[in-house]
């Protein structure tokens, strides 16, 4: 009966594990100013016109993510780090 209980419980923790890290990405203002690949704080961002998506990556607060990827690529229309969405106002404290 134990077996059971443990192998049900390991059976619904599986999506869970199995479920995709949180996006990494930015939207170039410029898309000119993207160079294809670049790493940034150990994250690798490619970019494909204004689109970039980046893997890796320190533990870092979203806000900080941002404007180090402003200082290499310009300024940025949207950006997420790891899951965490950047709010309009934080979007401008970025790019300021």
């Amino acid at each position: 009966m134990r077996a059971l209980l443990i192998a049900a419980a390991l059976f619904a923790a599986a999506p869970a594990i199995a479920q995709a890290p949180a996006p990494t990405r930015a939207v170039l203002a410029d898309a000119a100013q993207a160079t294809g690949r670049s790493v940034i704080d150990g994250a690798t961002w490619r970019c494909e016109g204004q689109a970039c998506t980046a893997t890796g990556g320190t533990e870092q607060p979203a806000t900080r993510a941002c404007r180090r990827v402003v200082a290499r690529l310009g300024a940025v229309t949207e950006f997420a780090w790891k899951g965490t969405v950047l709010s309009t106002e934080q979007l401008a404290v970025c790019n300021a």
